[in-house]
């Protein structure tokens, strides 16, 4: 008969959980976009008639040469995939200039970012990221038991100035999204460049470029170039965004050698699978569908911009593939579209409970997003 106490300490009935870290235990779980099922049996919708402009999602379908890849890749269903991802890391060589051995691939470029994370932070050890930046820094740095250093947005923006006097002998990492998401602001290479060589050499500099396809090409960033004078730098880039493969999980890394071995020694055996390895070099070899993707990302916006002018709907200037519109009662706006049939992206845990976060979608998609949200607004 087991006569053990069960109720020492008070905490048999409760499980483990509360046994996890405090700094776990605190974190608010990231919320991603609703998804088109969810809101179909919620309100019992037909999934067809719904628009989706929640995710910075590519709205065109996959390039189909990646399609193409990857029912050449279902004939090895049953097989792992290269843990080592050679042929994809040799595309990616190739294709920036730079060794293999400075590339990481990672499941969406917010896999690269968790690798940081867990390579350099300790309880104790300090992460800076600007206020409304991407809601995986803050994540992946409260994960480690470390601390976010929060610097004040100006504009919407990064503050590179009072992120770098934020520095201090206990920060480890720094994280730059750019253009940043959700508010779509951007830094021109010129002040990206001055920032990164300002830094300690012992601090790792993350410029998160997951939207700079979209970009003009004058403006695209020249940072893969900069790794090799800066040993402290690491550029991540997606496969998720303009090259469209948001289902299949890739993103990458490129940084010092000796980065991208610390990196792999806390890289998930076999974290992108084949299906994304295959399909991330086809698209890889496919510029011109990222132009494509480039050129109706850019005349979508300013179908966007001109429909929210004239409803009287303020707007911040974007150079990713959304835009983020000023409501006033964002939540209730929200609520509204998707009784529409219109999901968006409320951005109220970023800080910003008023406004909302719009994908830029197809033409016919921007114009039901319009019509909606006049309906809602009772414009």
């Amino acid at each position: 008969m087991n006569t053990r106490d069960t109720t020492m300490s008070g905490t048999a009935d409760a499980g483990p959980a509360p046994r996890a870290p405090a700094w776990v235990r605190a974190i608010a779980p990231y919320v991603p976009g609703k998804p088109i099922e969810e809101l179909a049996r919620e309100l019992h919708l037909d999934p067809a008639t719904i628009v989706k402009l929640a995710s910075n999602e590519n709205p065109r379908g996959a390039s189909p040469k990646a399609l193409a890849a990857i029912r050449e890749a279902a004939h090895d269903l049953t097989r792992y995939p290269d843990g080592s991802g050679f042929a994809l890391r040799s595309a990616l060589s190739q294709f920036h200039g730079v060794g293999p051995e400075r590339i990481v691939l990672g499941n969406g470029s917010n896999d690269v970012l968790e690798m940081v994370a867990a390579a350099f932070l300790t309880p104790g050890d300090e992460a800076v990221y600007a206020q409304y930046a991407f809601a995986v820094y803050p994540l992946a740095t409260r994960a480690r038991g470390a601390t976010g250093v929060e610097v004040p947005a100006r504009d919407y923006g990064h503050d590179l100035g009072a992120m770098r006097a934020a520095i201090t002998p206990r920060t480890r990492v720094v994280f730059v999204a750019n253009p940043n998401n959700p508010t779509g602001t951007w830094v021109a290479s010129e002040a990206i460049a001055e920032f990164v060589a300002s830094v300690p050499r012992e601090v790792v500099v993350v410029l998160d470029e997951a939207y700079d396809e979209y970009l003009p090409q004058e403006g695209r960033s020249p940072s893969i170039g900069w790794v090799v004078r800066h040993p402290n730098l690491v550029v991540t880039r997606t496969f998720s965004k303009a090259y469209g493969l948001a289902a299949l999980r890739i993103g990458y890394g490129v940084m010092d050698p000796s980065v991208a071995a610390l990196l792999d020694r806390v890289r998930q055996p076999f974290n992108v699978n084949s299906f994304a390895q295959a399909a991330a070099i086809a698209a890889l070899g496919d510029a011109a569908y990222v132009e494509e993707s480039a050129r109706l990302n850019r005349e979508g916006m300013r179908q966007l911009e001109h429909g929210l002018a004239k409803l009287g709907v303020p707007l911040l200037r974007s150079h990713g593939n959304f835009l983020m519109v000023r409501i006033g009662d964002a939540a209730a706006a929200y609520q509204g579209l998707l009784r529409e049939g219109v999901i968006v992206r409320p951005v109220a845990g970023y800080g910003l409970p008023e406004w909302l976060r719009v994908t830029i979608g197809l033409p016919s998609e921007n114009e039901r997003f319009l019509a909606a949200l006049a309906r809602v607004l009772g414009r």
